[in-house]
C-alpha cells in the first residue's frame, strides 16, 4: 500500500507541531507500531532533541504574542520538517518518488502552518490568555491523536487531516479582519518602540 496517506498526515501535523511529529513517529517506530518510520527518526539523540524542543514549543505556544513570534520563526522550519520527514518515509517505500513525497509533505505542512499562525493572530486580538492555552492544547492533542491514527488507519487519518485543513483555511479566511487588526497593532508597537529609541 502507498505511504501517501501517512505522508499527507505527517505533513499536516508538521505544520502544527513539527517536533511532536518527529518524536511520535520515532517512538512509534522504536516500539514497533509503525513499519514505515525511517531508522533516523528512531535514534535516541533525535528522540531526545525532538522531545526537548516539543516541550519548549508546548510552553511558548501557550503564551499570547510569544506564540505568534514562535510561529513566525517556524515559518520555514515546519514546512521544511514536513518535507524532510515525508521524503524519509518515502525512502522506506518504493511506491512513491521521494521528491514528490517531499513536495506533498512540505506543501501540506505550509498550508497547516498558515492555519495555525493565522488563527493565533486572530486569537491574540483578544486580551485574555485562556484561549491561547485551550487552542494550543487542542492542537497538541489533535496532532497526537491523528498521527497515532495514521499508524493504524492511514487513509482515515489522511481524510481527517484533509477535512481539518480545509476547515482551518476557511476559519482563517473568516478571521481575516482580526488577523489584519493583530498585524496593525504589532506594527504600531514596533513603530512606537522605534520612536522611543530615537527620542
Amino acid at each position: 500500500m502507498s505511504v501517501l496517506p501517512l505522508i499527507f498526515t505527517a505533513g499536516w501535523a508538521s505544520g502544527i507541531n513539527a517536533y511532536a511529529v518527529v518524536f511520535l513517529l520515532g517512538v512509534f517506530g522504536r516500539i514497533g507500531w509503525a513499519e514505515d518510520v525511517p531508522p533516523g527518526l528512531e535514534r535516541t539523540d533525535v528522540l531526545v532533541a525532538a522531545g526537548a524542543l516539543f516541550l519548549i514549543e508546548a510552553v511558548a505556544d501557550k503564551v499570547p504574542y510569544l506564540d505568534s513570534f514562535w510561529d513566525a520563526v517556524h515559518t520555514v522550519v515546519r514546512p521544511a520538517s514536513g518535507a524532510v520527514v515525508s521524503a524519509l518515509i518515502a525512502g522506506q517505500d518504493d511506491s512513491l518518488p521521494t521528491l514528490f513525497a517531499a513536495a506533498v509533505g512540505g506543501t501540506t505542512a505550509l498550508a497547516s502552518h498558515i492555519v495555525k499562525a493565522g488563527t493565533r493572530m486572530a486569537i491574540n486580538t483578544s486580551p485574555e490568555p485562556a484561549s491561547n492555552i485551550v487552542v494550543s492544547t487542542v492542537e497538541d492533542l489533535g496532532v497526537g491523536a491523528v498521527l497515532t491514527l495514521a499508524v493504524f488507519f492511514p487513509v482515515l487519518a489522511a481524510v481527517i487531516a484533509g477535512v481539518l485543513l480545509v476547515v482551518g483555511l476557511w476559519v482563517v479566511y473568516l478571521c481575516a479582519s482580526r488577523i489584519r487588526r493583530y498585524l496593525r497593532r504589532r506594527r504600531e508597537r514596533r513603530e512606537a518602540r522605534g520612536a522611543a529609541v530615537l527620542g
